[in-house]
């Protein structure tokens, strides 16, 4: 059956309002687990297991060809309440997301989705999308950087220009490929436009070093219970662990 379309500080917090969103990013690694076998199952288990209201994944997507999606939409849908953003026909006819990012939401009014082709010699992009959330504005862009130093310079530019004029709450979220601060790093444009709330080691899952999954905010809006997915079923689901957090208007 067709899946349902979407309803179109960094200081720790010690209580939760039930106007507070959780937000996680996850590359999942086209369904491969550290076995090497494709089991969408457990990419479902460990989506579940977090419960978002709002959801980027990298990676959701087979890799060459047609680009199929990976995982079953409607029965996601199902289980988590979660549904993908709409990209009309920007996306291949067996595709779930852009260059394989998808964007998911649970009890969200989208306003606006559009596509963002990512510079460099690698197919990368991002997805921005405005919505609502219990009436509250907020834009959200899911990304995926590339592999090289000098591309994710360019790519962190051109993602900082997309911080609302009007002030809207915005979150960048997703697998960006680069584990260094400050002003050396390749993320450096990206400091002075949002707040990076969100790094841990998340990679490799089987023995997390790199913190190469990031969640940056920016406008009025507070994060916390920052945290990476750490458990048994995403160590065995992908080669990244999700990021996961809290935020708050």
């Amino acid at each position: 059956m067709p899946y349902p379309a979407a309803m179109t500080q960094t200081a720790p917090l010690t209580s939760v309002t039930p106007h507070d969103l959780t937000i996680a990013t996850y590359n999942m690694q086209k369904g491969f687990g550290h076995d090497m076998r494709r089991l969408p199952d457990r990419t479902h288990q460990v989506i579940a297991a977090i419960n978002p209201d709002i959801l980027a994944l990298q990676e959701a997507d087979r890799r060459f060809r047609t680009r199929a999606g990976v995982l079953d939409l409607a029965r996601l849908h199902e289980e988590t309440g979660l549904s993908p953003v709409p990209l009309g026909e920007k996306t291949g006819s067996d595709a779930h997301g852009w260059h394989g990012n998808l964007l998911l939401t649970r009890d969200a009014l989208i306003r606006n989705v559009r596509t963002l082709r990512l510079p460099g010699v690698e197919p990368r992009g991002a997805i921005i999308t405005d919505l609502s959330h219990n009436g509250r504005n907020l834009r959200v862009i899911a990304a995926h950087m590339g592999l090289l130093s000098y591309a994710r310079k360019s790519q962190a530019r051109q993602l900082a220009e997309e911080i609302a004029e009007d002030g809207t709450p915005t979150i960048l979220m997703g697998d960006l490929n680069e584990w260094r601060r400050g002003a050396t790093s390749p993320l450096a444009p990206l400091f002075s436009r949002f707040t990076q709330v969100g790094m841990g080691s998340s990679f490799p899952a089987a023995a997390p070093l790199l913190a190469l999954d990031r969640i940056f905010v920016s406008g009025a809006t507070a994060a916390f219970d920052v945290s990476v997915h750490d458990t048994g079923p995403a160590r065995r689901a992908s080669d990244h662990l999700p990021l996961v957090a809290r935020i708050r208007f």
